[in-house]
């Protein structure tokens, strides 16, 4: 890869000129596109944006799952000179309306499982403005001749400093931003964030991430395409029945996900196993014996994903302690990842070699990070940062722009962090999200909610404020816990059934679905919560310091509302 290429267009047609017959993007069970075919496919989509009237520097919009059209489409509409303006497939009508009319995208790529959406948000659209054209992006992967089409008549070969993308986050805080990302900015953290993965020619990925998202377009899409390594995709959402198949078919070299996927994995199949009896819970109390077991599940683990991994990359948010320290033990090939959608996205992180425990890594090869109105004991502040992965800004936003950049230039995350002595980076939790103790203690719900979260039979937490005490909503796995009490209590053996039916009913409804058509046991079930809950409350408040003591522990009958990287939406329930 050339340092001096420093556009998507440069950048992948090395690609296509070195690696022409490696496939590069598939759905798990098909064909793949090759790097030869990708070239022609990325004419002919310059050719359509032509023939639609698209301007160079006019916003098309991409409305699809994941799919190997999708980054066909991608890098055909940058290629031209374009700017594409991805939209996340969970979005309700209503954004996708809001996304088309502040982008001001005239041409939007559609697949067919979302066009009921899009049709939803054109028919919104039409009533105050005009809704855009729209294409079928399934038809993208086809080719009419074998033979190199002509160039768009219009297209222009972008610049470094051209808009490439306004990505559309789903915070946790709000509103959705557009934030405008270069060809540089990509490109620059394509380069930096390369030599980590250890990605080579013809290695494999399995994608399970939206593409809408900067995290798995920059680093799960255009990375390995750079490197010549092939993609491939689900057609289906990544249940166990559908993602252990396709792991064993792809045996990928690479992957990446978010936290709440491994720790899922962890806490529901791996940990009971290794704590399934009292003789096992007293081996797993006992540190040498503990770790030899984790590296007995990791190699069961590793074979699962079918036996190549080099590099299991995971961001998004902060990992649990005991799911890290389990994939430690087990010498599996994890690596963390710090970044933002507004720095395309890498910040920082490490190979698997480097990893070090609950620490991020260093800052990335050409990227400034520095620690901001440090506190003079414990050296952390906020992390801000300077690079050519930095964002332009946000879309049509000024106010929110400035606010966003220091008076010097540098990029406020938000988040606060220190350094080690070996300048690896620390991550504390948001700025927004941190507490006051009652003698003004710096209170991280993040830490408080990871010793919950560790606790069996937890699936997830929220901690907040509420009229100065600490209150915990915790979400059970409700499945695992009845399991439990009937095995702990005599009364609840004779209808244990009927109340574990109702717990995988949980999982597939909301609670007020079932609570009037199957009150009684509703009423049962949350009766056993709470008492787990007290339970609960005692059990966390002996790990944490006096004044981060939870005061109230309330169920959370349903799952958390979550982002796209599975980050709980705080502002929902605070």
């Amino acid at each position: 890869m050339k340092h001096l290429q420093e556009t998507i267009p440069a950048l992948i047609g090395n690609s296509i000129a070195s690696y022409g017959d490696k496939p590069v993007f598939s759905y798990v069970d098909e064909t793949p596109i090759t790097f030869a075919k990708l070239g022609r496919l990325i004419t002919r989509v310059g050719l359509l944006l032509s023939e639609h009237g698209v301007s160079p520097g006019d916003r098309v919009a991409l409305l699809s799952e994941n799919r190997p059209e999708w980054p066909v489409a991608y890098l055909g509409i940058v290629g031209y000179g374009a700017v594409v303006a991805p939209i996340l497939p969970d979005f309700h009508e209503n954004e996708v309306a809001n996304i088309l009319e502040h982008s001001e995208a005239n041409l939007v790529f559609v697949s067919p499982r979302l066009r009921s959406k899009f049709d939803g948000a054109a028919t919104l659209l039409n009533q105050r403005s005009t809704a855009p054209t729209s294409l079928e992006i399934e038809s993208l992967s086809t080719e009419s001749s074998e033979t190199e089409p002509s160039p768009a008549p219009s297209a222009r070969e972008p610049g470094p400093d051209d808009l490439a993308a306004i990505i559309y986050t789903s915070g946790t805080t709000g509103s959705s931003k557009g934030v405008m990302l270069t060809h540089r900015n990509i490109v620059s953290n394509v380069i930096a964030a390369s030599p980590l993965a250890d990605i080579r020619p013809g290695d494999c990925m399995l994608s399970l991430l939206p593409l809408s998202h900067s995290y798995e377009c920059t680093l799960g899409c255009l990375t390995p395409a750079a490197a010549g390594a092939a993609v491939y995709y689900l057609d289906k959402p990544p249940s166990p029945t559908v993602l252990m198949p396709a792991l064993a078919k792809v045996r990928p070299q690479q992957m990446l996900t978010v936290p709440l996927f491994i720790e899922k994995i962890f806490r529901n199949k791996i940990h009971p196993q290794l704590t399934g009896s009292s003789v096992k819970r007293m081996l797993y109390g006992l540190g040498p014996a503990r770790k030899l077991l984790h590296k007995v599940a990791c190699k069961k683990l590793m074979k699962s994903f079918g036996g190549r991994l080099r590099f299991f990359g995971i961001g998004g948010a902060a990992l649990a302690p005991d799911v890290e320290q389990f994939l430690r033990d087990g010498g599996f090939p994890y690596a963390i990842g710090y970044g933002l959608t507004e720095t395309a996205p890498l910040i920082a992180g490490s190979s698997p070699a480097d990893t070090h425990y609950r620490a991020i890594g260093p800052a990335i090869e050409g990227t400034e990070v520095r620690i901001a109105e440090k506190d003079s004991e414990s050296g952390e502040g906020e992390i801000q940062v300077r690079g050519p992965n930095v964002m332009r800004g946000y879309f049509k936003d000024d106010k929110r722009t400035a606010e966003t950049f220091t008076e010097d230039g540098w990029l406020r995350t938000g988040d606060l962090g220190f350094f080690d002595k070996q300048q690896r980076l620390y991550i504390r939790g948001r700025i927004k999200n941190m507490l006051l103790g009652p003698s003004g203690e710096n209170i991280y719900p993040e830490e408080i909610e990871a010793v919950i979260n560790a606790k069996p039979l937890v699936a997830e937490s929220l901690v907040y404020q509420a009229g100065g005490k600490l209150v915990a909503k915790v979400h059970l796995n409700y499945e695992a816990m009845l399991a439990y009490a009937a095995d702990q209590a005599e009364d609840l053996r004779d209808n244990v059934e009927e109340l574990l039916e109702l717990a995988r009913e949980l999982m597939e409804n909301t609670a007020s679905d079932l609570e009037e058509r199957r009150s009684e046991e509703m009423t049962r079930l949350h009766e056993i919560a709470s008492g787990f809950l007290e339970d609960l409350k005692q059990r966390v408040n002996q790990e944490l310091n006096t004044f981060s003591r939870i005061a109230e522990f309330v169920e959370q009958r349903e799952p958390f509302e979550k982002t796209p990287t599975m980050k709980i939406k705080r502002y929902l329930y605070v």
